[in-house]
């Protein structure tokens, strides 16, 4: 491609994004009705807000009415500026409203909470395989009778930007079309969205709350669903047949409920709740949301936690992603204990693209391309300072930022653009520009660590390099006068060790909220995940002169919750019976804890991952159909859990219907540190100082069948950390022995935790984990002890 071309194809793609981001439509509620802008009673002044009445049971939805009532007479307000209602499995509606209502309306019988509607984000085939060959470094318990359990009558509700139906993995072929029992939903049809997309498909049921149908443009969705029960697809493969192989969902059989939530960045709160409210009516068995915000401080204010609450007192398990704000800690979105929160880890595979220098010596670069350039080094090799513009520093040249590189001395070469030092987005996309505009054939990004995280821009020549592979091209420059390189195409590298680590964007617990329960609660692969897009115009972009791929490669904590999805529906149609904290219970206490190498899972430093990081493991689909013991976490542990994080009595009856129709109370001197104490499958405490106790109890439940069931315990201290900190702190199970013999059957254990002298408060945390085992089972759950 020409300079002028290039050039030409960079600009084109920006403005054709403004234009889109300028010509978003208005938001269409689940019938594909516009929503109206605002009547004579509306003001530009007034904002949208949700407010949150609790279960929908009689008595709130009466008061709801009640607040629409009022708000429509005594405001002047009409029925345009009432944007959502909720009604199914909570109450509330989502209004335009003034500074004045807000007070007033907040003040009125029965509202929980009033919150700004505020705008969320998208956490945007060989996984499922090296998920399975983990196997080999870690102890599996046998499988049940099936090893695939029939999920056909198992539906996912998939929260995010729509789907493609006509995409292979959405096809029908070896899926049992009947409608699953007890489902309740609707396929809501639209002009580019007609009955057939829910008919000889996986597809069950679409909604949609934003656009003008079901249907995904952008492919986040359809990747999002794919990989959580898409059908398999023989020789699915991105361009030039990159990570070919079958590609299959995580529950092929399983069906899928489309609700369109987001329209590229566009997530409005007050939609999700929407989505939740139909999702809940719908009778879905697994909700998959791959979207959030890190920011929402209070959980009465979080839709997440919401609807998730709601979904949850309602049978339904909720996966959702953990975040893409890593690795600093107290980064996680979707924090709620109900929640099973996915961190994102790295499978066996790598994407190379490598630099061919003069002399024939390789260095090793990660980037998924298909570059116009020759395999031979003829093409001249700069860095960025040796095409320095007249009046900019050397470390903006040497970072290619805007405006910093000389058009005479980039035109024709490759420059690498050292960033090595700076703050990024990990798109390099200033980097891009700036050499493309400066006439440069190629880039080469020098990132402070390979974190092998392959992506792609096609319209230029690009790969990425970590440190030790910059020193080289550095050394290179130094040592010859005129430095010749080439980037090669992209090779698909297999049996990568090791494997998995925890992806270096994965966002980082503790929980900002609630410091006393572990976040993430699992992690999954989320690292160049090959699965199906979209071929609509707001689509991955393409080679040029390519047809779009009806696959597409991404990463992000939006590609590893939806594995953990497809597992969460296996688990429900292996053991129907499991409550939404039994199949948790059941991913978490299961969960891989070795690599590939058989040794600890790593982050992508190479430091032993702590629960912070990669909560109870690596998820393991087989091994959980069949966890032998549960953590049973019962709906009055969340209201015992609200308790303990300040809410009142009269709170959490507004919230739960359990709450109000079990008469339920908090108990006297509620406090934060009790939540310790609540049947989770994973333990935090808080001991500040030397020479402190603490103890918590835990109740296991039997799902493993009738028969003899002994579990020994053993308790684990992990870290590099752990051999300094082992005379400081101590753990003690007891019993250290727990005898099964009904299915069904409970007992229980406590855990006594202490300090000794040496232990001080600027530590780090001492982690560890308590595993029940015998020979046909290992359930395992880890611990975290904080200091301050």
């Amino acid at each position: 491609m020409s300079h002028t071309k290039m050039l030409r194809v960079i600009i084109t793609s920006t403005i054709l994004l403004l234009s889109l981001l300028l010509a978003r439509p208005p938001p269409a509620d689940s019938t594909g009705s516009q929503f109206g802008r605002g009547g004579s009673g509306s003001s530009s002044d007034d904002d949208v807000y949700i407010v949150y009445m609790g279960a929908a049971n009689p008595t709130n939805l009466a008061m709801k009415e009640a607040v629409l009532g009022s708000l429509l007479e005594s405001g002047g307000r009409q029925e345009m500026d009432i944007l959502n209602t909720y009604s199914h499995g909570l109450s509330g509606f989502a209004a335009r409203l003034s500074a004045k209502e807000v007070e007033s309306i907040a003040a009125q019988p029965g509202v929980v909470s009033v919150f700004p509607d505020s705008n969320l984000q998208l956490h945007t085939t060989r996984s499922w395989d090296f998920l399975q060959d983990l196997s080999g470094s870690n102890a599996v318990p046998p499988l049940p009778a099936s090893s695939r359990p029939d999920s056909s009558n198992v539906v996912i509700g998939i929260f995010d930007s729509g789907i493609w139906p006509e995409a292979q993995s959405f096809r029908h072929e070896g899926t049992n079309l009947s409608v699953p029992r007890g489902w309740k939903g609707t396929c809501v049809t639209a002009a580019d969205f007609n009955e057939t997309a829910c008919h000889g498909t996986k597809i069950v049921g679409a909604r949609y709350y934003i656009s003008d149908s079901p249907r995904d443009n952008d492919g986040h969705g359809s990747h999002v669903a794919s990989t959580a029960a898409g059908a398999a697809v023989e020789k699915a493969s991105f361009y030039d047949g990159l990570a070919a192989g079958t590609a299959r969902g995580g529950s092929p059989p399983a069906k899928i409920a489309v609700y369109k939530v987001c329209d590229e960045d566009d997530c409005r709160s007050r939609i999700l709740l929407h989505a939740f409210d139909d999702a809940i009516a719908d009778c879905v068995h697994v909700i998959s949301m791959s979207l959030g915000s890190r920011h929402l401080k209070e959980f009465l204010e979080d839709p997440q936690a919401i609807g998730a609450f709601h979904a949850v007192e309602h049978g339904i398990t909720v996966v959702c992603s953990a975040g893409n704000s890593g690795p600093r800690p107290s980064t996680m979105s979707n924090d709620a204990p109900w929640i099973v929160t996915v961190a994102a880890s790295t499978v066996d595979r790598d994407f190379r693209s490598d630099i061919l220098l003069g002399g024939g010596k390789v260095v090793k670069g990660e980037w998924i391309g298909l570059p116009d350039l020759s395999r031979s080094p003829i093409y001249p090799l700069i860095d960025g300072r040796s095409a320095k513009a007249g009046n900019v520093s050397f470390r903006a040249a040497r970072g290619c930022k805007p405006g910093s590189l000389d058009k005479k001395k980039t035109r024709g070469k490759l420059v690498i653009c050292d960033i090595k030092d700076e703050g990024n987005d990990g798109k390099y996309i200033n980097q891009v520009v700036e050499v493309a505009v400066k006439g440069g054939l190629g880039v080469i990004i020098a990132n402070n660590e390979s974190k092998r995280v392959a992506q792609y821009l096609w319209d230029v020549p690009i790969t990425k390099v970590g440190s030790r592979e910059a020193a080289q091209l550095m050394a290179y420059l130094k040592t010859n006068r005129k430095p010749l390189a080439t980037i090669l195409q992209t090779v698909v590298m297999g049996n990568y060790t090791p494997a998995p680590e925890v992806a270096f964007f994965s966002s980082r617990g503790p929980s900002s909220k609630a410091a006393d329960i572990i976040k993430p609660d699992v992690t999954a692969p989320g690292v160049d995940i090959l699965a199906a897009s979209s071929l609509g115009q707001e689509s991955p972009n393409k080679p040029k002169g390519r047809p779009k791929s009806s696959f597409n490669i991404a990463s992000g904590t939006s590609m590893s919750c939806p594995h953990v999805s497809g597992v969460a529906a296996n688990i429900k149609a292996a053991n129907p019976a499991f409550s939404p904290s039994a199949i948790k219970s059941a991913i978490m206490t299961t969960a891989f804890s070795n690599n590939n190498l058989g040794s600890r899972i790593t982050t992508h430093t190479g430091a032993e991952a702590t629960p912070y990081d990669l909560g109870a493991g690596e998820v393991n689909p087989r091994g959980s159909l069949n966890p032998g013991l549960v953590y049973e976490t019962e709906i009055t542990h969340y209201l015992r859990f609200m308790c303990y994080y300040g809410y009142d009595t009269k709170t959490v009856r507004f919230i739960s219907k359990t709450a109000q129709s079990s008469n339920f109370s908090c108990r006297p001197n509620s406090r934060s540190s009790l939540i310790s104490n609540l049947n989770f499958p994973s333990i935090s405490v808080l001991l500040r100082r030397p020479n402190q106790i603490r103890t918590v109890r835990r109740v296991l439940t039997n799902v493993a069948g009738n028969g003899n069931w002994t579990y020994s315990a053993v308790v684990e201290l992990g870290g590099s950390d752990a051999a300094h900190q082992v005379p400081c702190v101590k753990v003690k199970v007891f019993p250290t022995r727990l005898v099964f013999t009904r299915n069904g059957e409970r007992r229980s254990y406590r855990v006594k935790i202490s300090t000794k002298d040496g232990y001080t408060t600027n530590q780090q945390v001492v982690y560890g984990w308590i595993t029940w085992t015998n020979p046909h089972f290992k359930v395992r759950s880890p611990f975290v002890i904080r200091s301050n």
